[in-house]
Parts: C-alpha cells; structure tokens; sequence
C-alpha cells in the first residue's frame, strides 16, 4: 500500500495538515512515537490552551525571514480557526493581548482535531516510533516500529526540542540534514532566565513575588508581569524578552513603566518627608521588593533628608534596572525552539522543501518562532494548513 501522505507528529500543526489533506480525499497516516496525540496542546495555556492571538503581525515571529509567515497566515487567520473552534462548541474567552483561551479544559481542542481527522479518513498510529525516512523510485520509504511504509510525500510535524520530558526530540532537524536543508542555530525560547549566585542570594527571598513592568533586551521590549524564582526571573515579560536575549547581554528592567520615578520620588519627598523610601516605594511595588529597593540603594534615612542625587541614583534603578542573567533554564521548560528548518529552503504556500518535492516541514520544526500569547499554535494551523493543501 502507498499513502498519499506519511505525517510525522499528531501535534498541533501534524493534525491540522491531516485533516486538510483527508478532507481533499488523500490517503492520510499520522505517525506519533508518543502515547496520546497533542500533549503540547493539553498542557498549555495551564491546560486551557491558548489557542490562537488576535493579532499575527510579521514582527511577532522571529525567523530569519519573518515575512515568510505571511503567506500561510493570511490564508488560515485566527478568524478560520475560530470558527472551527465555535463550529465544535467550545466556549472560549479574550484574556488580555489578544490571547484566546478555552472556558473549559484544553482536550477538547485536542478531541476537536481527532474528531476531524476521523471524519477525514485520516489514520493514526501512536506510541509508534520512527527510524530513517529516504526517497526511491516509488516516493518515500518511512521505517517504523510497524516495519517499513511506502508515501508519495512526507509531513514533518515532529515539533523542536523544547520539554523533552513529553518526548521531544531534534528528529525532525536531522531529517532535514539527511535531505540536505540548511538549518538556522537552535536554542531555547519563551523561557525563564537564570542567575549567578550573587544575584540569586536576594533574589530567592523575592521568589513568588510578581511585579507588572517593562522588561527589555536590546531594542526589544514587553510590557507584562515579572516574576521571581528560585532560580532567577520568569513570567511572561521574561519569556518574551528570552527569546531575544543572548549570552552575556544585560535585560533592562522598568518597575514603573509609564512612570517617572525620580518625579515621584521628589513628590514623596515633599508630601511624606517622615515616611522611610520602602513605606513609598511600597505604594507602588510589593512590599518584599520595596524593601529589596531600599536596601540595595544603602538608604536608611527617611526620606525628607535624602538628596536629590540619592532619589536619581533610587530612580534610576527603578526605571532603568540592568541584570545579566547567566542563561536560561534550558530546553526543559522552554515553551518553544528557536531557530529550525532554514526558510529559505521552504515554498512559503505550501511548505514543500524546494529542492525535494513532496517533502514538507511544518510548525514548530520551521524556523518561525512566534511570541508568548498564541502565536505559535497559530503558526501551527496555519502551516499544517498550507502543508494540507498541496500534499
């Protein structure tokens, strides 16, 4: 028997592309090493799932080539998606940002796609592992745990190598090497940040303690919640700056965005010139923050006899924060892979290799990174989508 299409992967993006694909009548088999199909789906959004962004502007996805999204994003919009989602009774909600989550529990966007995928013809094998993928005259051979399957193209929807403890892996990436793609540098994204000793010696007391601000690596900035940990910083400013910052590179921190501290300190000074900078600061910040502030700064007076240059020097750690992190907590909890298949060896509208016909590469495997809040399981339907299209 040869199937029109071998999908590696009964992720988001593998089953989007077999569903399109059983729907244009082809012979569809999905393929998954893991257990249960979309675990990633399940787990995110704390298992309510985001499931899609309101908004998928190109400077939201990192790529070399960002623009290379577009193609596939204008022609599957979250508006698609959502209609599916109402098509299938699944109550959802706008959080904040644009971010779409589920009222109810994340499976039943996953049972929405199996759901699909029956009703296409689509078949699934789980807890089946693939081997070696090679092209000859008949198409593709896929070795499996199963023995060895004949296709005319090949899905590879086999996701990066973040949280591997669900199983991933950097298969998909060797596969494309096997075929010749180039490949952009991989790395964790959308992840907590660590520190040395030094910094984490007050920052573990702090660890709980969440803080809105501005958080900035090189020109790039997000305005969302800071939290502290055990082992450094996370929350979603944090995740969205880390998939920015590099090795070495100092974050900037703005505890009072929209506000100017050394205006508002001088204004305390005035109107509460007994109160101790921490009662002040305290109006604006968590309290164990507050007394981090004060302590850190060396200031012990109240604040009617601090001067103008201790309330700047106050200020400015306030606004304008410098930390260096040593690195990041690692693929084990990273949201996303950064980097993947390079783009430019992919057909923008159908995701097809270029120099491989009937080869495909689609979501998280691609180098499309998308930010916190969505994006990434957007670019899953869309390029599973796109991918269904044309096998």
């Amino acid at each position: 028997m040869v199937w029109d299409a071998i999908i590696l992967g009964a992720g988001a993006a593998g089953m989007m592309a077999a569903v399109e694909a059983g729907r244009r009548g082809r012979r569809v088999l999905v393929i998954d090493h893991a257990r249960a199909a979309g675990e990633k789906i399940r787990i995110s959004g704390g298992g309510r799932c985001n499931f899609t962004n309101l908004s998928t502007a190109p400077e939201r996805f990192l790529s070399q080539n960002p623009r290379f999204a577009l193609s596939a994003l204008r022609r599957f919009t979250p508006a698609d998606f959502i209609a599916r989602i109402d098509a299938a009774g699944i109550a959802w909600h706008e959080k904040t940002l644009g971010q779409l989550f589920c009222d109810g529990p994340a499976t039943q966007v996953v049972a929405m796609l199996l759901r699909d995928m029956e009703r296409a013809g689509v078949t699934l094998w789980l807890g089946c592992a693939v081997g070696a993928v090679w092209q000859d005259p008949a198409g593709f051979v896929v070795e499996t745990a199963r023995g060895p399957l004949v296709a005319r193209s090949v899905v590879v929807a086999t996701g990066g190598k973040s949280i591997p403890k669900m199983g991933a892996t950097g298969y998909g990436y060797q596969l494309a090497e096997r075929f010749g793609l180039p490949l952009v540098e991989t790395r964790p994204a959308l992840v907590p940040l660590t520190f040395a000793e030094q910094e984490l010696a007050w920052m573990q007391p702090l660890a709980g303690v969440s803080v809105p601000g501005r958080v900035r690596a090189g020109k790039q900035g997000f305005d969302e919640a800071m939290l502290f940990t055990h082992r450094g910083l996370s929350g979603p400013a944090i995740l969205q700056v880390s998939s920015y910052w590099r090795e070495g590179q100092a974050i900037a921190v703005d505890l009072l965005p929209g506000r100017d501290a050394a205006l508002a300190l001088r204004a305390a000074k005035a109107g509460q010139g007994r109160s101790q900078l921490r009662t002040v600061l305290g109006q604006w910040l968590p309290e164990k923050l507050a007394r981090h502030v004060e302590a850190a700064a060396g200031v012990a007076l109240p604040m009617a006899e601090l001067s103008g240059a201790v309330l700047d020097r106050v200020a400015a750690g306030i606004n304008d924060w410098h930390l260096t992190p040593v690195g990041s907590e690692g693929y084990r909890t990273a949201e996303v892979t950064l980097g993947g298949v390079d783009t430019a060896a992919l057909d923008g509208r159908t995701m097809a290799a270029r120099a491989v016909p009937g080869l495909y590469f689609v979501g998280e495997v691609v180098d499309v990174t998308g930010w916190l809040g969505g994006y990434n399981f957007q670019w899953a339907w869309s390029s599973g989508w796109a991918a269904g299209q044309a096998v």
